[in-house]
């Protein structure tokens, strides 16, 4: 059996937010705190639609959606980037890594 995802970033399935309407969440910010959906990485920017779509092809009026939040240590490509440098020269100083 596969599993449809309605948010990735905390592996939240189609089924977790059909038994969290089920259990009478009927709002996105209920849905959100039952399942957890739009708390992890991209803070709801992936999920957020899809589930007030959800919600609304199940007959419930969708109000405003949740805040999206930008991470809270935002990063860099580049800093992305050099943090395998980093590691490398630790390795070679034999330090522990970070």
């Amino acid at each position: 059996m596969s599993k449809a995802f309605v948010c990735r970033c905390e592996d939240v399935t189609l089924h977790d937010f059909e038994e969290a309407i089920a259990r009478g969440y009927l709002d996105i910010e209920s849905v959100k705190r039952y399942t957890g959906f739009g708390t992890g990485w991209c803070q709801g920017k992936s999920c957020v639609s899809l589930c007030a779509r959800l919600l609304a092809e199940r007959g419930v009026k969708v109000a405003l959606p949740i805040t999206p939040r930008p991470p809270y240590h935002p990063l860099t490509v580049a800093d992305l980037a050099g943090l395998a440098a980093v590691a490398e020269d630790d390795e070679a100083q034999g330090r522990e890594p970070h």
